[in-house]
């Protein structure tokens, strides 16, 4: 089992993660955030519930703070295939991403859910 205080992530991230009562990453986890906060590509198959989406986030929102923001232009774009995974992400960065600067914004596109 690996602590996520061995992964790399920086102190505002880790109190973020230890606010929300985890203390053990995920084989998932474990796997992808030290090669994200590398700069590198990651591609995980993992199944549901296993914290996927807080392995993509947790170094994203790392990278995303310790960075320099110019103007307040958007740094990151993330696109999901659902309504409920797109919240998911925005949940995940919401929980996350406290304690930082960082904003988010969750725009939903497509036809109306009635047709």
């Amino acid at each position: 089992m690996t602590e996520f205080s061995m992964l790399g992530l920086s102190p505002t991230t880790l109190k973020a993660v230890a606010d929300t009562g985890y203390t053990t990453a995920t084989p998932i986890q474990a796997s992808a955030i030290p090669v994200a906060l590398a700069g590198r590509d990651v591609l995980g198959i993992a199944q549901t519930g296993t914290g996927k989406t807080a392995a993509f986030t947790l170094p994203m929102i790392d990278r995303l703070s310790s960075g320099r923001a110019k103007a307040r232009m958007p740094r990151a774009l993330v696109l999901a295939p659902t309504r409920e995974l797109a919240d998911q992400v925005a949940s995940s960065f919401e929980k996350y991403a406290k304690g930082t600067k960082l904003s988010w914004a969750l725009l939903i596109g497509g036809v109306s859910m009635g047709d």
